[in-house]
């Protein structure tokens, strides 16, 4: 399989083509970060979505992607249900202890 980096999409274009998928505004756009705990204002999403020779335009990072689509998974999913530990049980992972070879 050959990958062309030629054809890459940078954040901004990913962020931009999840807008116009999903059909969202600046407003639920900056809902849904909250949703993932992460605050993102409007003219900082006007940023992202310019052209890129646009003086005003930046970067978008992964962090701000990345939490951008956590809050999506978030409300288009809904929250995950809390996990329930079982009585006498922790919820933490169980260590396996091996004997040691002679």
């Amino acid at each position: 399989m050959y990958l062309c980096l030629c054809m890459a999409l940078s954040n901004n274009d990913i962020f931009k083509k999840l807008r116009v998928a999903h059909k969202l505004r600046d407003e639920d756009i900056v809902k849904i970060c909250e949703l993932a705990d992460f605050k993102v204002s409007k003219s900082e999403l006007g940023a992202f979505f310019r052209n890129e020779n646009h003086p005003k335009y930046m970067e978008c990072g992964d962090q701000i992607l990345r939490n951008f689509l956590n809050g999506l998974v978030i409300h288009l999913r809904g929250p995950m249900p809390p996990k329930k530990a079982s009585a006498g049980q922790s919820s933490a992972p169980k260590k396996r202890i091996y004997p040691k070879k002679d």
